[in-house]
């Protein structure tokens, strides 16, 4: 019998880039950030945890072949694509961008005020060559209080977005006496990335920033949130992303 593994990854050691107007954690390597056991997980490939100062953002720049998503916590990121997309990004709203042969794209804090705190996570796509495409939902509050909501899927069930990969991410909100569980189907590999407050995962207590791999987890069990924000990363048993 193969006994369930937790890995954790602890936020303090994440890689830091500090640019002035943006202020970024990185799980996985990424930029200058260089860890050769911290190359993704499974087709997980960057999970960026990034604050973007008033009126600051990135400039027009390309992407290829891969499925990228923004999960924004506090304020507002403005959108804008090379398929005439343009949007504003706020908490509850995930974004979805497939860049299949190729897309320009901007991000920038919507506010000259306030920062944008948001999360860029990158997923290896299954198909390339793929005509770009651009999706955003809204899931309330309500959606995710005291539960996991199905928020991207491979065929965009229960109103989620679609990706080009055969992953399945959940978020869910908890906070108080709220709980719940996730059963995985099959012999899979799990991530964990808690964006915001505290949480217990299968008995091991996580805080901000904190991810953690699972390998043949079949129940994951959420409680003892203390305004914790979770994304759950249901994923194919391989250790690496392959390009």
């Amino acid at each position: 019998m193969t006994h369930p593994v937790f890995e954790l990854r602890p936020a303090s050691e994440r890689g830091i880039a500090d640019f002035g107007w943006l202020y970024s954690k990185h799980t996985f390597s990424f930029g200058h950030y260089r860890d050769m056991n911290q190359r993704g997980f499974s087709d997980l490939l960057v999970i960026n945890d990034d604050t973007v100062r008033g009126g600051g953002g990135f400039d027009t720049h390309p992407h290829r072949d891969m499925e990228i998503f923004s999960y924004v916590l506090q304020g507002a990121l403005a959108h804008k694509d090379s398929m005439g997309t343009g949007s504003v990004i706020q908490p509850g709203d995930v974004q979805m961008m497939s860049a299949g042969t190729g897309i320009r794209h901007s991000e920038f804090n919507h506010s000259r005020a306030e920062d944008v705190h948001f999360l860029q996570i990158w997923i290896v796509p299954n198909q390339t060559g793929v005509t770009p495409r651009y999706q955003q939902v809204h899931f309330s509050e309500a959606d995710k209080r005291g539960k996991l909501r199905l928020i991207i899927s491979p065929d965009g069930e229960d109103g989620s977005l679609s990706v080009y990969q055969d992953a399945r991410v959940y978020a869910g909100l908890f906070d108080g006496n709220e709980s719940s569980s996730l059963s995985i189907d099959g012999d899979r590999h799990v991530y964990i990335h808690l964006a915001q407050g505290e949480l217990t995962v299968n008995g091991h207590a996580m805080t901000a920033g904190d991810g953690a791999r699972l390998r043949h987890a079949k129940d994951i069990r959420f409680t003892d949130g203390v305004a914790a924000e979770v994304l759950v990363f249901d994923l194919r048993p391989h250790e690496y992303p392959a390009f």
